[in-house]
């Protein structure tokens, strides 16, 4: 008899959970932040909005399925399954964080503040939720490209919006990067990014803006990564030819650490592979694409 399906609701701590976690009480944050001009007024009100979100989901769940919650923070930690339905509540990043761990399950973006996050990802308000979960998911993923990194002793890494290497503190990151051009070049730069059509309208398109590039940045669906070196340094050993290009699915980025380095997609810095001297990392397109419930 296989099992009914599982509603998994994913969620972050509220900056009124994190200010009262740091100081203890209630009362020490709201005089933290009234000796600086503010209040808790704002932060409730927040606060208020996403407990009143996640309530509205929890009750659209139908009663026969089984149903299990986790915070962003314990993401690294949580064992999601193949009948798993992801229902991300908060903002458009936190269905980048929960994605590197998904393969294949559908995930229902909720904003729990519409109007104040772009939607991009979080397309859908709570009383939509019900009906969605009624309907044939499957049917109405969109499938949104993801990034690669993998290690030549079998690390391995997703990211819905994009991937770094660099220094661990973001100091010089000294690597050979082989392109997919047959270009090579040993590099001192600020670390590399790499990223998807989703990533486009974030870190990779800040790179993109800064430095006026002619490249066409890929669409959320695409099967095509762009990159771009951050702030190379020219030096009598290392060069600034290769900065930036486009990544199609049956190509490769290959970086050689000469330095020690870290990888970690979406921002999240506590969950990287290392790098040491010497080892090899490729970047690709990924196989696995988040069903992205629109």
């Amino acid at each position: 008899m296989s099992l009914p399906p599982r509603a998994v609701i994913v969620h972050r701590a509220t900056e009124l959970t994190e200010l009262v976690a740091r100081h203890g009480t209630r009362q020490q944050a709201g005089f933290f932040l009234s000796a600086r001009g503010r209040d808790l007024a704002e932060l409730d009100a927040r606060h208020r909005a996403q407990q009143e979100a996640l309530a509205a989901v929890s009750a659209a769940i139908p009663l026969d399925w089984r149903r299990a919650v986790a915070e962003r923070n314990d993401l690294d930690r949580f064992g999601f399954g193949p009948e798993d339905v992801v229902i991300a509540v908060g903002q458009d990043g936190l269905v980048a964080n929960v994605a590197k761990y998904l393969d294949g399950q559908p995930v229902i973006g909720v904003d729990p503040e519409p109007g104040r996050n772009p939607g991009v990802l979080v397309a859908h308000e709570p009383a939509a939720v019900a009906g969605l979960l009624r309907s044939e998911l499957t049917a109405a993923a969109e499938l949104r490209t993801m990034v690669a990194a993998s290690t030549d002793d079998g690390q391995r890494l997703l990211a819905l919006n994009e991937v770094y290497v660099g220094h661990r503190t973001h100091q010089s990151a000294r690597y050979r990067l082989s392109t997919p051009d047959a270009q090579e070049e040993r590099q001192s730069s600020s670390g590399l990014l790499v990223g998807t059509g989703t990533g486009s309208t974030g870190w990779c398109r800040s790179a993109w803006q800064e430095r006026h590039s002619p490249l066409t940045l890929p669409t959320a669906t695409e099967s095509t990564l762009s990159w771009f070196v951050r702030e190379a340094w020219p030096s009598p050993t290392t060069g600034t030819t290769c900065t930036e290009g486009m990544l199609k699915a049956d190509q490769q980025l290959t970086v050689t650490a000469e330095s020690d380095l870290v990888v970690f997609g979406d921002g999240i810095e506590s969950d990287t592979l290392a790098l040491s001297w010497g080892q090899r990392l490729d970047v690709t397109v990924a196989e696995t694409r988040l069903h992205l419930v629109r």
